[in-house]
């Protein structure tokens, strides 16, 4: 083979293999920046930092606009946010049916509707929306309440929600949140507090159930919702008062039904059965040796890596947990 060939030929062969380490040098480099631009999206989605977290998926989209996952994560983020409009723009853009899509854009809807049409009073901590007419009385009432639980609950966990916290003062059922609510519901928390304007009138009433769903709100502020319902409402109960009555007849419940929400349950017995062994959890689980004190780090831990991985430093789960107190 001649000398000029053969030089030609290891030239070309140098460049391809320096080509292919460069492409492989910046495959390497995307796949580390995207990698960390996930972490980075995952801690903004664990702070409920929702701009930022917007922002890095809209950059994880970009690499990959058919992400399903994605897509949904972006719909679920502009909930959220507030930006109620640009979600339910975005969900009828997707181009697959996703149950979970409608749900967010049923709720986008809701939420929407009800900004235009409730009124607004404000104070620092809280936007109390309502509809009707209640007497001014009722509304700073409302508002005072809050304000004091708001102090006592931050003192208490050593942790204040950063966004403002929404409450609805209805009137009406159309703004009572979920239409298939049971008539035992007296109040509720699905990402504002939601309580009659009827239970106003009674003060022994509405201030321990001001002070149960605001405690939710705080809790939904620490974990974003990513707990089971029986740590959820055994911590509200346990700090708005509610007091062991003698264990409900017939069998303990399954963990299975302590895990969901216990507004789907439509007999009032049952409910209540749910509830007793969430405070009777709660109450032993706060027992030595965890403290009060330490239910933050609980559920910070349990809403990234689950309740049994919270509770094993302790020597507990949520089996064993729920076997103490069936006894």
């Amino acid at each position: 083979m001649p000398k000029i060939l053969l030089l030609i030929i290891l030239v070309i062969v140098a460049l391809f293999g320096a080509s292919v380490i460069k492409d492989k040098a910046d495959e390497k480099k995307k796949f580390l920046q995207n990698e960390a631009l996930i972490k980075q999206t995952n801690d903004c989605l664990n702070q409920g930092n929702w701009e930022c977290a917007e922002k890095n998926v809209l950059a994880l989209l970009k690499e990959t606009p058919n992400d399903t996952n994605l897509q949904l994560h972006l719909a679920g983020i502009l909930l959220e946010k507030g930006s109620y409009s640009d979600c339910i723009e975005h969900i009828d853009s997707l181009k697959f049916q996703s149950p979970t899509a409608e749900k967010i854009k049923e709720k986008a809807t809701q939420l929407a509707k009800e900004e235009g049409e409730l009124q607004i009073e404000d104070s620092r901590h809280f936007r109390l929306e309502f509809d009707g007419t209640p007497s001014k009385t009722d509304i700073y009432e409302a508002l005072t309440v809050l304000e004091v639980a708001y102090d006592s609950l931050g003192r208490l966990f050593n942790f204040y929600p950063e966004k403002r916290i929404h409450l609805v003062l209805y009137q009406s059922k159309e703004f009572q949140g979920s239409s298939s609510r049971p008539e035992w519901v007296g109040a509720i928390f699905d990402g504002k507090l939601r309580i009659s304007l009827s239970a106003m009138k009674h003060r022994e009433i509405y201030r321990p159930m001001i002070i149960h769903e605001l405690t939710h709100a705080f809790i939904h502020s620490i974990t974003l919702g990513q707990i089971p319902l029986w740590l959820n409402e055994g911590i509200a109960q346990e700090v708005d008062g509610s007091e062991l009555s003698e264990r409900p007849a017939g069998a303990p419940p399954t963990l299975e039904a302590l895990t969901h929400s216990f507004v789907k349950v439509r007999e009032r017995e049952t409910a209540l059965k749910l509830y007793w062994y969430s405070l009777a959890m709660v109450k032993e689980m706060l027992s030595a040796p965890i403290h009060f004190s330490d239910l933050v780090k609980i559920l910070q831990i349990t809403g990234e890596k689950g309740i049994n991985e919270a509770l094993s430093p302790y020597g507990l789960s949520e089996e064993k947990l729920l076997e103490k107190v069936s006894h």
